[in-house]
């Protein structure tokens, strides 16, 4: 156990989305004297709150007051603008802390693995929510919005939010959060029609019932569902009588409700398609995407779970804009092993695995969807990450930790310092969301967005170094 008398408990948390300050939160609870650093890539915290959540979905980010009141606990810092394993390694790390936990989530997105995928005019749904977002790395990306139909592949929360943003009106959009740039962008929007495919049927679709209702009350646009679709196969029926899940039994009734509407005249069209998947994206004489070659499909039972099989009948969607979302993994950190099938950090309860040994790797642990996979809401990540903390406390009570030689707050801010000259404070960045909220005020808006760190640099007076 580390001489808790003589000093701090020191732990570096690399992720400052939720789970990052979920972990925070915990570890600032207990009662024995423990300190964390908090680093982030990004200049700005709060990871898939700030770049993830639909700006349409101000409720859902309130959650950041939560967060503010973790970083004002005695013990908190951030270092925003500090890359793990470019400026900061692990070894790096062992020298003056006692620990690491890696929160750093799923960032990129599944492929289809369909010809014509790399065709112009083919993204993922990561890319245009971090666009519109205000996400540094994507400000820079076009969207070709001239098109009048748009395919979105996938019917999970995160194609909700796209297509719900494509099927706003610029009146909504203006009294969000929403990038500058993206907001001008879509208000030269000719979209008219949005496909959402999903390659099994309604009961196995993943949107939550909340995001699914909302479809429906969009003011400028219709929801459309075919009949034969919304229909259950025996097995989905069979599935949904024997489930004790009350809001699965829910979204069959809304999207059997769309189902059995009629159009009112709004002028934007949504599309729920089930039972559908793409087999290839068909290309014009330009290298750009024109059409969607879909196949339909049909479910069997496969070990329990109910798995799309192909008919054989085909259907030609028309379309010059196409979406993926149909799911998302982690990336590989530098001196960390790396379940490349899985998209993880292998672990157990939080503790890095190493693969060879098939035992822990002691100072290293992972907490939400590096750990577990992109599944669950927001919330989810808060007893995802106790799970972790404890394991973590468990070990330092064992001496199962680093063994730094500098594990004081000074000598790692000095090294720190020393690597990125340049990093943001958590103080700086709350100078940073009140100017941000109050350009926003002028506007009628929630905030507006600086986008990338030479603006925030320039907000705080600062240049980058």
């Amino acid at each position: 156990m580390v001489e808790t008398a003589k000093q701090p408990v020191r732990i570096a948390l690399f992720g400052a989305g939720p789970a990052g300050f979920y972990a925070a939160e915990h570890l600032l609870k207990q009662d024995l004297p423990i300190e964390v650093d908090l680093f982030d890539r990004l200049p700005a915290p709060h990871g898939l709150v700030r770049y993830g959540v639909a700006p349409d979905h101000q409720k859902i980010k309130n959650v950041i007051r939560v967060y503010d009141k973790t970083a004002h606990r005695p013990g908190f810092r951030f270092f925003g603008n500090v890359t793990f394993g470019q400026d900061l390694t692990l070894d790096d790390v062992s020298h003056f802390y006692h620990a690491a936990l890696f929160s750093t989530g799923a960032q990129v997105d599944r492929h289809l693995g369909i010809p014509g995928e790399d065709l112009a005019g083919s993204h993922s749904a990561t890319e245009f929510v971090a666009w519109y977002n205000g996400h540094p790395d994507y400000r820079n990306h076009t969207f070709d919005l001239s098109q009048e139909r748009v395919v979105i592949v996938g019917v999970g929360n995160v194609a909700v939010d796209v297509a719900r943003i494509l099927c706003r009106s610029l009146d909504e959009l203006a009294e969000t959060d929403i990038a500058d740039y993206a907001l001008e962008a879509l208000r030269e929007s000719r979209v008219r029609e949005i496909y959402m495919l999903g390659r099994r049927g309604p009961a196995q679709a993943a949107f939550t019932l909340p995001e699914v209702k909302e479809l429906g009350n969009l003011p400028v646009a219709d929801v459309y569902v075919r009949p034969e679709e919304a229909d259950l196969d025996h097995l989905s029926r069979a599935a949904l009588e024997a489930t004790s899940d009350r809001d699965a039994l829910k979204k069959m009734e809304v999207i059997q409700q769309y189902a059995g509407q009629s159009a009112t005249g709004k002028p934007r069209r949504l599309y729920l398609r089930f039972l559908i998947s793409p087999i290839a994206l068909e290309g014009d004489e330009t290298g750009h995407v024109k059409a969607v070659r879909c196949v339909r499909n049909v479910l069997y039972e496969d070990n329990g779970r109910l798995r799309p099989r192909h008919t054989g009948q085909e259907e030609i969607l028309d379309a010059g804009l196409v979406f993926r979302s149909v799911g998302y993994r982690g990336v590989p950190l530098p001196g960390l092993p790396f379940h490349d099938r899985w998209g993880i950090i292998p672990n157990e309860a939080g503790r890095v695995i190493d693969p060879a040994t098939a035992r822990p790797l002691p100072g290293c642990y992972v907490a939400g969807w590096i750990k577990r996979g992109p599944s669950g809401v927001i919330g989810t990540n808060k007893p995802d990450a106790i799970e972790t903390v404890t394991a973590l406390l468990e070990d330092l009570a064992e001496g199962r930790h680093f063994q730094p030689d500098a594990p004081t707050a000074q000598a790692a801010e000095q090294f720190i310092r020393s690597k990125r000259p340049d990093l943001i404070t958590y103080p700086e960045w709350e100078r940073i969301d009140a100017l941000e909220v109050a350009r926003g005020l002028k506007q009628g808006r929630p905030r507006v967005k600086f986008t990338t760190a030479a603006e925030m640099y320039e907000a705080l007076g600062r240049t980058a170094r």
